[in-house]
């Protein structure tokens, strides 16, 4: 036991030794290098280690130059490759020194959408300044979502003075989870370069951890990812979930008529096709905002089982897995009525083991939303889904965002206290609002944008875009036709930022509206968003 416990701490000490250079032998676990300047550096076995998971790359194909100091690029490739996630080659950057058409863009853009990274200031991200140890403490501990409490465990280096202060926490944070020690004078070293030797030994720490290690490996929890059909034919919608993350379809293919009829656009081409590539069909039942008509039915009992029999004998004929209602512009007076409906429908709809999701507005007191009992509803129904946007709409009058990030939290937050969180789909949008402005600054006009023409725009007029914390989106404007205009930009980092609200509170997942206006980059992001976030490092 005793020679065991000797073992572990001498062990301790050449790594420890290993790390700042000392003449101390470490030997590699194979004879075979991958590079050729390997043989004498103290990272070796971490550095093949990293090299055969492909979390580090050489700076050639025969060398890895261990003695030379890490960039912030490449410091930042290795904790997303690290945490497994993709490059993101999103049209929207805020940073003018990080170009599009280098190699480290799409790295770069994973991490600060994710919340690793920052810039070195609103405009700058600095890719080739060298990372120095206390930054690298901060990315490391950042990228694990750990907590910064406390500076106590800093205190215990030498030169903890010498630590800035925005770096403490995380310094502190490091040396107490064994990712950062001192060298042999017992120093940090906090405004030294850090190696590429140095950031290999410090990264494979991560994976020596057996439950970081084991988190990692964990494949990412199955949601509910809805994409509606809208403005596309079925041969488009389909290529565009073949691209997408979507996993839940919602065709447009129900609306309520008179005396409880619907009109039926199934097409049943498309419930082949997504049986074969495994996805599931909550066809959308609409009533195309038609107050009048909408109270007329959910009044009457008798049209009210008409539409219920209609829709369940669609489910049951089809194949389908469920429904999604899509009512708007319900009168208040209906709010009873309403939810009667969604209960008898859920009642066949259960027979046949379909599921049934009913679309809200956030609930901001007003009559928009008075018809919707959210509590009931969401007892009556599997899914709730929380229709986040239109914040500012046209005809508003007043230009603003069409979903910041504390509209949507506010809207979830409210739903949380009436709704099971599992029962809770947060839907986000793919399109936002051109608002063109007077001299004055009112609205002048405005018209639908989507994230595509959105990118395009800002390309072709080389904007560039301004990321607002606050509200988890780029602003920016620019000048048309002798005309301001402006916009609150919708694109992969502020879906990410919403997606966190999801995380956070373990929602039942995710919907855009509406399929084909994104930008494909989005699907990425959020592919992203969902794995890191659904890691529980502890």
């Amino acid at each position: 036991m005793f020679v065991k416990q000797g073992i572990r701490v001498t062990t301790a000490i050449i790594v420890s030794l290993c790390l700042f250079g000392q003449a101390v032998h470490c030997s590699a676990a194979t004879s075979k290098l991958p590079f050729t300047d390997l043989s004498n550096s103290f990272a070796k076995e971490a550095i093949i280690d990293l090299y055969s998971k492909k979390m580090m790359n050489g700076t050639s194909a025969s060398t890895f130059s261990p003695t030379r100091p890490m960039t912030r690029a490449e410091f930042t490739k290795s904790l997303d490759t690290l945490l497994g996630l993709d490059s993101v080659t999103s049209s929207i950057s805020p940073f003018t020194d990080v170009p599009k058409t280098a190699w480290y863009y799409g790295w770069i853009q994973t991490a600060v959408q994710l919340g690793i990274a920052n810039g070195t200031s609103a405009s700058t991200f600095s890719p080739t300044t060298s990372v120095t140890r206390q930054e690298a403490a901060q990315l490391l501990v950042r990228a694990l979502r750990q907590t910064t409490a406390g500076n106590a465990d800093a205190e215990a280096f030498k030169d903890a003075s010498s630590i800035a202060g925005w770096a403490k926490p995380a310094v502190a944070s490091a040396k107490r989870l064994g990712l950062l020690v001192g060298d042999s004078a017992g120093n940090s070293r906090p405004h030294d370069s850090i190696t590429r030797a140095e950031a290999a030994v410090m990264l494979n720490r991560v994976l020596q951890n057996a439950k970081w290690s084991a988190e990692l490996e964990h494949e990412t929890k199955d949601s509910i990812r809805l994409g509606w059909q809208y403005g596309q034919t079925t041969a488009e919608f389909e290529q565009t979930v073949l691209q997408s993350n979507v996993n839940t379809l919602s065709p447009r293919w129900y609306f309520i008529g008179p005396s409880g009829t619907i009109t039926d656009y199934t097409d049943q081409s498309l419930v082949v096709w997504a049986n074969h590539n495994n996805k599931k069909i909550w066809a959308m039942v609409g009533n195309r905002s038609d107050q009048e008509l909408t109270h007329m039915i959910l009044s009457d009992s008798t049209a009210r089982a008409k539409v219920v029999n209609s829709l369940a004998a669609a489910v049951r004929s089809s194949g389908l897995a469920g429904l999604n209602i899509d009512f708007e512009n319900v009168a208040p007076v209906d709010r009873t009525n309403f939810t009667t409906f969604i209960t008898e429908l859920k009642k066949e709809l259960s027979a046949m083991n379909a599921d049934l999701s009913v679309n809200v507005s956030p609930d901001l007191g007003t009559d928009w939303t008075e018809a919707f009992d959210y509590a009931a509803l969401g007892r009556q129904s599997d899914y709730i889904v929380m229709m986040g946007y239109d914040e500012y709409w046209i005809g508003k009058g007043t230009a603003g965002p069409n979903a910041s990030l504390s509209y949507v939290s506010n809207a979830i937050e409210k739903l949380r206290q009436l709704v099971p969180d599992e029962k809770i789909v947060l839907a986000m949008p793919t399109y936002l609002i051109d608002w063109t402005l007077n001299s004055s600054g009112s609205v002048a006009s405005t018209s639908y944008m989507t994230m595509k023409e959105q990118n395009e725009r800002i390309a072709a007029s080389s904007l560039h875009p301004v990321w607002k914390e606050d509200i988890g989106q780029y602003t920016v404007q620019f000048k048309a036709n002798m005309a301001t205009h402006s916009l609150w930009v919708e694109d992969g980092r502020s879906l990410t930022a919403k997606y966190r609200l999801i995380a956070g509170a373990n929602l039942a997942g995710w919907a855009v509206w509406y399929m084909g206006a994104e930008s494909s980059d989005v699907w990425t992001s959020l592919r992203n968003a969902e794995k890191y976030y659904g890691y529980v490092f502890g």
